[in-house]
């Protein structure tokens, strides 16, 4: 309970809350007002729908990316600098991650983003076709990587439990696996996410559809 008079920030930031303790399915509108000690009815002054509550954890949480991008860097350092600080948001925020990747916002915090990579890829030499495919590759391999490391995604990242031993595999059927079985079973998050950029950034650095002698 609080003096605090309600507002669709409070809501929000307590469904944030709610969210990170038991994930995206334990909000309700109901719920967040038992949370807050108000009743139901007063949240539709701030929040018309559950939908619009959940867009609005995404949009809050995208909006706390501390973008250090430099617009006078090389463009290789600039996609580096912009994948860091999304990927930061998996660390303060793992649960409601979820949420800022399966929801399309067309909100100032939804766009950004969009807006600053397709600015670095236009600058790195490429079309608009070409930035925009790139930038969905980028988008791809990053949400990817965050899914595998809040948990939703064990495949090939099994902190919790192991995905294949050395006994349990028959090395004659899975030679690879077998002999690779204790790499499998381990995976640093932060390395896996900085090779994966950078193979990325060396793949578009020498397409063909990039104009050279760009920055």
């Amino acid at each position: 309970m609080t003096s605090e008079p309600l507002s669709r920030a409070r809501i929000v930031a307590a469904a944030i809350d709610l969210i990170e303790r038991e994930g995206a399915d334990a909000v309700s509108m109901r719920r967040i007002a038992a949370e807050l000690g108000v009743g139901v009815m007063s949240l539709y002054n701030h929040v018309p729908n559950k939908d619009a509550l959940l867009n609005g954890v995404a949009e809050a949480v995208l909006s706390e990316i501390e973008f250090t991008d430099d617009p006078d860097a090389h463009w290789t350092d600039r996609v580096r600098m912009q994948a860091r600080a999304f990927r930061q948001i998996a660390h303060d925020h793992p649960r409601s991650t979820m949420l800022v990747v399966s929801r399309q916002l067309h909100s100032s915090a939804g766009l950004l983003p969009v807006e600053r990579a397709l600015a670095t890829l236009r600058s790195a030499g490429f079309d608009g076709v070409h930035a925009v495919r790139a930038l969905r590759m980028f988008i791809a391999f990053i949400v990817g990587s965050l899914l595998r490391e809040v948990g939703v995604t064990p495949t090939f990242a099994p902190d919790h439990q192991h995905m294949v031993t050395g006994v349990e595999v028959d090395a004659t059927l899975f030679p690879e696996v077998s002999a690779l079985s204790s790499l499998l079973n381990r995976c640093d998050h932060e390395a896996e996410f900085e090779f994966g950029v950078e193979l990325l950034i060396q793949a578009i650095a020498v397409h063909p559809k990039r104009r050279e002698g760009t920055r």
